[in-house]
């Protein structure tokens, strides 16, 4: 995997990482999850539903890259831009800028 020095860089390899339809829905609804965990946490005062919607949003984004897309996730080599990208993509679905 090559280096990368900024997110405008990461972010096209990112999305080659991600084509497959199943890949994008289920980065979608971990997503979901982890953003709704952390809603939760603070609306009732449990801090360890954050860690519950880490290992949903984790789980659900592994799941399609090992068997939908059958690559290796990005987080494994650059963690923060591959957590931005999630985000990144998350928004650009929302919007309809990308497509599930």
């Amino acid at each position: 995997m090559p280096s990368y020095t900024s997110f405008a860089d990461f972010y096209p390899y990112y999305l080659r990482e991600h084509q497959q339809r199943g890949t994008r829905v289920l980065h979608f609804i971990g997503t979901t999850l982890f953003l709704t965990a952390i809603i939760l946490a603070v609306a009732w005062a449990r801090p360890l539903l954050v860690l519950a919607g880490v290992v949903a949003a984790y789980g659900f984004a592994w799941v399609g890259h090992f068997f939908v897309e059958h690559n290796r996730p990005a987080t494994f080599q650059h963690p923060w831009l591959s957590l931005r990208g999630d985000f990144q993509l998350y928004w650009d679905l929302l919007r309809g800028k990308e497509k599930f």
